[in-house]
């Protein structure tokens, strides 16, 4: 509501909800098939120009026009002055940060680094039964079928004299013109009170070999060349793939955990059953 009131002068949930539907009457879309037909859909052409468009053109490195619409359903439109980017009931990150989390789960576990499992396939295959790959698909098959693409994202990281430079942990830019897609102000994830603060700027960048793949692109071409390389992994019974880059899909972090742990439980209930 608070995004409504500034674009339109609206003060209550029926005016503003009254102004997008006459947006989306008039933009005459029933079906959406695409991300920015999606987008207009549901919050109109005002919200989607000013919000959407040129973020996500920056995130993704493509017209919103050539995006499946999916990308956008899981943005939640809601007519309350709740700040809250998400409705889940509890919001946060582990205590510490995800990396003490890892460290706790990895707690008595043998771990090896800078070790290439795809390099000396034969020989990790033979430490233990069952593999989990989250890697990515198509590098695990050698490309057999050519690329997928993915986007990447190149931090800019810098110290500044300040104890608080923007009040909030992430601030997301949505314009076209600003070249990063955010700024990230790290001390704001755990309330820190340090004299001074670290900011990164967050770009993003096509993928390109020897870069780190962060998002697979869900398009229609990509989607299709996947499905080529699940096949593939389905006849692969000793590898669980899993993650936005084994299972090529764009997940969000409480997803992607949420995925893990289904997982684990059904390794458990097969190696139950042998």
């Amino acid at each position: 509501m608070y995004t409504f009131n500034r674009m339109w002068g609206v003060v209550t949930p029926q005016e503003a909800e009254t102004v997008i539907a006459r947006q989306r009457r008039d933009s005459g879309i029933s079906e959406p098939k695409n991300l920015e037909e999606q987008a207009i859909s549901l919050v109109g052409t005002d919200i989607y120009e000013k919000l959407v468009k040129g973020y996500t053109e920056k995130q993704w490195g493509r017209p919103c026009t050539e995006l499946p619409a999916f990308i956008i359903r899981r943005l939640p439109v809601r007519f309350t002055f709740d700040n809250n980017y998400f409705n889940a009931r509890y919001q946060g990150i582990p205590v510490g940060g995800y990396t003490n989390m890892v460290k706790a789960m990895l707690r008595g576990v043998d771990v090896e680094l800078n070790a290439d499992y795809l390099t000396d396939k034969t020989r990790w295959d033979a430490v233990a039964p069952q593999v989990i790959y989250t890697g990515p698909v198509d590098r695990y098959f050698n490309y057999c079928y050519g690329p997928l693409q993915y986007r990447s994202v190149r931090f800019e990281t810098e110290v500044l004299d300040v104890p608080n430079y923007q009040g909030n942990a992430v601030v997301n830019y949505t314009d076209r013109e600003t070249p990063y897609t955010r700024i990230i102000e790290h001390k704001h994830f755990e309330f820190g009170q340090q004299p001074k603060t670290v900011i990164s700027r967050e770009y993003s960048a096509e993928w390109r070999p020897g870069d780190e793949p962060y998002y697979p692109v869900n398009d229609e071409k990509n989607n299709a060349l996947y499905e080529k390389y699940r096949a593939l992994a389905q006849s692969e019974p000793n590898v669980l793939f899993g993650g936005r880059l084994g299972a090529y899909r764009y997940y969000d972090m409480d997803a992607v955990i949420a995925a893990a742990l289904e997982a684990a439980k059904r390794l458990e209930e097969r190696r139950n059953t042998l």
